[in-house]
């Protein structure tokens, strides 16, 4: 991802609300290859590879002179540059809820989302690459602190968002989970490459809020901030409005959410190193025992825990699970 230099913002950046942008510039973390690497499982990639589904797809999912954002620019930058949420919303359209606008002026915060990105659009192929996309050229026209670059959503949105924050911790160093989420380590969710998620656990803030009202989404956020501590993410707050059902935040509540994801909490570093070593040791064991299976011809067994593993840890087993896929391939 590009980002301004620390001088002004590009001469032609306007603020305030903007309809109907259109932006021009392409990102390599947007390329298809990437996505697929980041999003999903080794053992997935590696089928479509070989079914050759992968000479189908083009390098880049979306064609930008087609598609429209909605973008809110603060009148007055913080010196350190602006803070910067990507929004997936579970609507259709790009909007920016009027009543929003105060507390991304407080916050230095510039707001922007796609049309047609809602929960009818495919994740893989539209919602996740406008989110980069939108990001990558906020980034180049505007001056941004890249320390303060955020993904965020609303309902199903909001579970789009939390699969970008895992596999983008390089661009996004927090994440809104406004009434969506959802636990980590299965083939819907599956965890990216070691080095991805190990800064993923460092330097992601993760900001649960939801409506005491919204129960079903309050079980899920509770169920899905479990999962973050059995897979060792640890700065993560919570925060429920008390007064709503499932409804998108007021101006209120939204500023003091976005409050939150700027408030990092350092993580202490032996409960993550030891937190860590427990996850690499149950995966170890778990292809342990794949390898035992292979080396006594149970293929057909060893195949399935392989799968089930690939589910599991996903990046985090590879190339370990890829190595032991080829010799299950290859007759043992």
């Amino acid at each position: 991802m590009s980002v301004a230099s620390a001088g002004e913002q590009t001469p032609t950046a306007s603020t305030g609300l903007q309809r109907d942008v259109v932006f021009s510039d392409y990102s390599p973390l947007s390329r298809s290859a990437e996505l697929m690497r980041r999003m999903l499982t080794p053992l997935t990639v590696r089928r479509i590879q070989q079914s050759h589904e992968s000479e189908n797809l083009r390098e880049q999912a979306i064609v930008l002179a087609d598609e429209k954002f909605a973008l809110y620019v603060p009148a007055t930058a913080p010196l350190e540059g602006y803070a910067l949420l990507v929004y997936v919303p579970p609507w259709e359209e790009a909007v920016v809820p009027k009543s929003w606008t105060q507390a991304f002026d407080r916050h230095g915060m510039i707001f922007v989302t796609a049309a047609n990105s809602g929960n009818a659009a495919k994740i893989l192929d539209r919602r996740e690459p406008l989110a980069l996309l939108a990001a990558e050229n906020v980034m180049r026209r505007y001056r941004v602190d890249p320390k303060r670059v955020y993904v965020g959503g609303f309902s199903g949105g909001s579970r789009v968002a939390q699969r970008i924050a895992l596999a983008y911790p390089d661009v996004f160093h927090g994440a809104l989970l406004n009434a969506g989420s959802d636990t980590l380590g299965d083939a819907t969710h599956p965890l990216p490459p070691a080095d991805l998620f190990a800064r993923f656990q460092q330097s992601t803030r993760l900001v649960y809020l939801t409506n005491k009202q919204d129960s079903l989404h309050v079980s899920m956020d509770l169920a899905s901030r479990h999962s973050m501590e059995e897979w060792c993410v640890f700065d993560v707050r919570n925060e429920n409005a008390p007064w709503a059902g499932h409804d998108a935040p007021d101006a209120i509540t939204l500023g003091h959410a976005l409050g939150m994801l700027d408030a990092h909490e350092n993580v202490d570093a032996a409960k993550l190193s030891a937190c860590r070593a427990r996850v690499v040791g149950e995966m170890a064991r778990q292809l342990d025992t794949i390898d035992e299976l292979l080396v006594k011809g149970r293929r057909e067994e060893a195949q399935k825990r392989l799968y089930d593993a690939d589910a599991r840890y996903g990046g985090l087993a590879a190339p370990r699970s890829t190595a032991l896929q080829s010799r299950i391939d290859s007759g043992g």
